[in-house]
């Protein structure tokens, strides 16, 4: 049992923090799009080629359903057809505005549903944001940083002996962190006498242990790979399952309509608290300093290279809390989605709007100062791309991209060793 538990966790571990690929499923949803790099300029016309395929055979009078509209926002149209022929390409349409044209088709096979989607970016490079950023914002994140500088490490350092390799000794860390909680984490030293350079990896949403990046750490580089919610990363799976269930349940939404509240007040200056015992360590070269995440940590990386000129590189994964106010511009906000059709009731008010503005990945990126490494696909549909783009735009650093088209809120082996790789050379150099 504890076996199967484990397993569990593992994979909801990756499905939370985007490692987790779609199955291959024995009914195939193509959609071709009549843009070839799935890109055009506002006021081109797109249309979407359908096909459902069985061992690569197209599937006859079979009934597919459709829409198209901007992602996650009102569809333009939602229609259906049982398709004869085997293939259908819808009418087109357009996007009078910067943004992203999706295309999501349904269709069910012997009681089981299958879905597809295809989503077309309208001069990405000109979204611009829609947050503001309120006037006393580097004061707000200055005080609380000066806050954080009074508090000492108390560092507690655990040898876990069974997770070390033959090159790199794993540490379970204990710090003191913001407003009276404790910071976790598994820390990679190399074991060979010297000095090295170092990556913070940052979390993805969710509650769960967390393993040593003993990939990266056995080339020469410490490896801090921290949570954020003030327990143990390594503990038995039962009791994250009942933290995610229970106690921290919706955790990015605690205390919103609070700015010195909000439950990533904390969770930010955690991250520059890692930075803190980063450069204690007496076998960090003092310099070269990378933070990396995806989807939340995505955000955190960001976050953290905007707080904290210590970072000398940083490359995040689809990141989130990007442009959260997008929804009442009439185009997809950035997760958790505060202001969508299901939350907007609950939050829809200026108390929770000022709040976010103070949190909003968007405001960091505006005086960002780190070069980056960004990755992300056009079909993800937990951080729209929308709301990626409204941040990417407002980095004046030096920066770099790399989109993998398909990919929703997952990514590629190739993708993640193309981020890896990106972030190594940058430290060995």
């Amino acid at each position: 049992m504890k076996k199967i538990n484990c397993l569990l966790i593992l994979f909801i571990s990756l499905v939370a923090i985007g490692w987790a690929q779609p199955t291959e499923q024995l009914i195939k949803v193509v959609i071709t799009p009549n843009h070839e790099k799935w890109e055009c300029n506002v006021g081109d016309a797109s249309n979407f080629k359908i096909s459902v395929l069985r061992n690569g055979v197209a599937v006859k009078n079979i009934k597919v359903v459709y829409q198209i509209g901007p992602e996650r926002m009102k569809p333009f149209v939602i229609d259906s057809l049982q398709m004869s022929e085997g293939s259908f390409t819808t009418a087109n349409y357009s996007m009078k505005e910067p943004g992203f044209l999706r295309c999501l088709v349904t269709t069910t096979w012997q009681n089981k549903q299958y879905k597809n989607l295809v989503t077309i970016g309208y001069d990405m490079e000109k979204i611009q944001p829609t947050v503001t950023k309120p006037a006393d914002f580097d004061a707000f994140w200055q005080k609380a940083k000066e806050e954080l500088s009074n508090i000492p490490l108390d560092t507690k350092l655990t040898l876990l002996q069974d997770k070390s390799s033959s090159l790199t000794n794993v540490y379970q860390v204990n710090l003191q962190s913001y407003g009276a909680s404790r910071l976790y984490g598994i820390l990679c030293v190399p074991k060979k006498p010297g000095k090295y350079p170092a990556i913070l990896q940052v979390p993805g949403a969710g509650i769960r242990p967390y393993n040593p990046d003993l990939e990266i750490a056995d080339k020469g580089i410490i490896v801090f790979t921290i949570g954020i919610h003030g327990i143990p990363v390594n503990l038995e799976p039962s009791v994250y399952n009942d933290l995610n269930a229970g106690a921290l349940k919706g955790y990015f939404f605690f205390n919103a309509n609070n700015k010195d509240k909000f439950y990533y007040k904390r969770v930010y200056m955690g991250c520059i608290r890692a930075n803190d015992f980063i450069m204690s360590l007496p076998e960090f070269d003092g310099e070269r300093l990378a933070v990396s995440g995806n989807s939340q940590g995505g955000a955190l990386s960001i976050v953290t290279a905007s707080l904290d000129k210590r970072v000398k590189y940083l490359a995040a994964i689809h990141p989130a809390l990007c442009d959260l106010t997008g929804y009442f511009n009439n185009r997809a906000g950035g997760w958790p989605h505060f202001f969508d059709n299901n939350n907007l009731p609950l939050y829809n008010n200026k108390d929770v709007i000022n709040t976010l503005s103070y949190f909003d990945v968007v405001n960091f990126a505006k005086t960002l100062k780190t070069e980056g490494y960004y990755t992300w696909g056009f079909n993800d549909e937990t951080c729209p791309p929308t709301s990626m783009y409204a941040a990417y735009n407002s980095i004046n650093a030096q920066k770099s991209t790399a989109v993998y088209l398909e990919t929703g809120h997952w990514f590629y082996p190739e993708q993640k060793m193309q981020f890896n790789n990106w972030l190594i050379k940058k430290l060995k150099e």
